[in-house]
């Protein structure tokens, strides 16, 4: 009884069965953690609703939405319907981070919301093991966040 007991345990975590997977899951998890906290750094320096955080949470969870499926051999354009999915999904949090102010015509939180969409996007990339494409976005991003926001500031940015 008890070997039926651990074959069935072993079993049941056996989704990462080589070092290859461990090590290739791991990094992209990693990864996606990493720049979506780079981000969530910079939103969190400014005072932003969404920080380091979420934005951490955003993209892991992005890239465990995309990682999740490839493991199980889903093809790709099945894991189309999961994009798209985990791209409208996520504009319920991004939407809560959009304030409008009562006493004037103004809104804020939409630099913030984008941000969060973008972390998503990020984590799928790093889940879907595009690398490359997850840092340079990353980078693209903190510059527009980060050196941008120097500029002056119009309705609507935070």
């Amino acid at each position: 009884m008890w070997e039926q007991i651990w074959t069935a345990i072993v079993q049941e975590f056996s989704d990462l069965g080589s070092v290859g997977d461990i090590t290739r899951v791991l990094l992209r998890m990693t990864l996606a953690v990493l720049l979506g906290g780079l981000l969530g750094y910079e939103r969190e320096s400014v005072g932003a609703s969404a920080g380091l955080r979420t934005h951490m949470l955003v993209a892991l969870g992005s890239a465990l939405f995309v990682l999740i499926p490839l493991q199980a051999g889903m093809r790709i354009e099945d894991l189309s319907r999961v994009l798209q999915g985990v791209t409208a999904g996520i504009g319920f949090i991004g939407a809560g981070a959009i304030l409008k102010q009562q006493d004037r015509n103004d809104i804020k939180g939409l630099t913030t919301a984008a941000s969060v969409w973008l972390a998503a996007a990020i984590g799928m990339a790093a889940g879907m093991g595009r690398e490359a494409t997850a840092v340079a976005s990353a980078v693209f991003a903190f510059v527009i966040l980060a050196i941008l926001r120097r500029t002056p500031k119009k309705s609507g940015e935070d």
